[in-house]
């Protein structure tokens, strides 16, 4: 069998190596069972691009147009990274119902907790502020965690993924093409322009003063700038525990979900409609919608979540430091989040 392979891949810079019988030699899918259950067909399609590491002894050998499966895992591909799609294992009822299954964990985890409190004897109203803001991080930390093993047990029935999906990489941070720090410097400064602008068209076709939303900025008011304990707190949440969450979920599981279906900037619409929608803050919508728009921007073209997340990261942090910063320097902030 060696020497009828060596001789078939001598005969040609292209081809598929066939056994004694005539049929193809394919390389082995290693399906897990998740993978041919929950979509059916899909082993075949992923032939050429899943798992390069798992071919290096089939007997295929392609230096001509059949090379392009390996050109776009190389970022070789000719087509605009950001129009791209993902290449996604499972079918809309996988969606659908991890939707719904991060949803009842965000819910059920914030009651699991509002009940197990009292029943702990801790009384919230006599807690100080720094209680209230570690509480405030486990309370994160938890649901975050909850809704992560969602997604990660979900994601683990279709094994071997594709290289980009999931991905959280730190390496290549200058790569002009795809580096994460690069295009976490770009998305940022567009985010805040973009959103800049946003705000002043909002403002100038608007008519009258809508009522201001009671949104989670001002619930945290009392904790910004109160101490050290209460900014480290407020920081960890709103720059790593929650952009982890709200990025994995929003960006690397619902907008790469939608790819399978509709084009890629299609998908980054209605991802980040969604993303909007779910802070509950109707008044804040054309910059959330704007913001998430410019996270599924960068996370398309890098394809790492690393990416939006600092982005996301430095967006919420930038806001709480400066919000603390000022209440330093005596100024009344919710007076001034009002105003504005």
């Amino acid at each position: 069998m060696v020497s009828q392979l060596v001789s078939c891949l001598s005969q040609s810079s292209s081809l598929f190596c066939l056994s004694d019988s005539r049929r193809l030699i394919l390389p082995k899918t290693h399906n897990r069972g998740g993978l041919s259950r929950f979509s059916p067909g899909f082993v075949s399609r992923r032939l050429f691009t899943v798992n390069r590491k798992k071919w290096r002894s089939a007997c295929i050998f392609n230096s001509g147009e059949e090379s392009g499966g390996e050109e776009k895992l190389q970022g070789g591909n000719s087509e605009w990274p950001i129009l791209q799609r993902w290449e996604v294992p499972w079918e809309w009822q996988t969606v659908s119902l991890t939707s719904l299954a991060c949803a009842l964990s965000f819910v059920l985890t914030g009651l699991t907790e509002m009940a197990v409190i009292p029943f702990l004897g801790i009384n919230v109203e006599k807690l100080s502020l720094d209680e209230k803001a570690e509480i405030l991080f486990l309370d994160q930390g938890l649901t975050t965690a909850v809704v992560l093993a969602v997604i990660f047990t979900v994601a683990k029935t279709f094994e071997p993924l594709p290289q980009d999906i999931l991905r959280y990489d730190l390496k290549q941070p200058f790569n002009l093409q795809k580096g994460w720090l690069v295009w976490s410097g770009i998305g940022l400064v567009g985010a805040v322009g973009a959103i800049a602008l946003t705000g002043v068209a909002i403002s100038f076709f608007r008519t009258e003063t809508p009522e201001r939303d009671v949104d989670s900025l001002m619930k945290l008011l009392p904790l910004i700038g109160s101490s050290n304990i209460s900014t480290l707190s407020l920081v960890g949440i709103t720059g790593i525990l929650a952009p982890l969450l709200e990025e994995t979920v929003f960006r690397g599981f619902f907008m790469v979900s939608l790819t399978k279906w509709v084009p890629t900037p299609i998908a980054i619409i209605i991802s980040s409609a969604a993303f909007a929608l779910a802070h509950l803050t109707p008044g804040e919508f054309p910059q959330l919608f704007i913001l998430g728009s410019v996270l599924g921007l960068s996370y398309a073209q890098t394809r790492n979540l690393i990416t939006p997340m600092i982005i996301h990261g430095f967006w919420n942090s930038g806001v709480i430091l400066l919000l603390t910063f000022l209440q330093i320097q005596g100024y009344d902030i919710k007076e001034l989040l009002q105003a504005n």
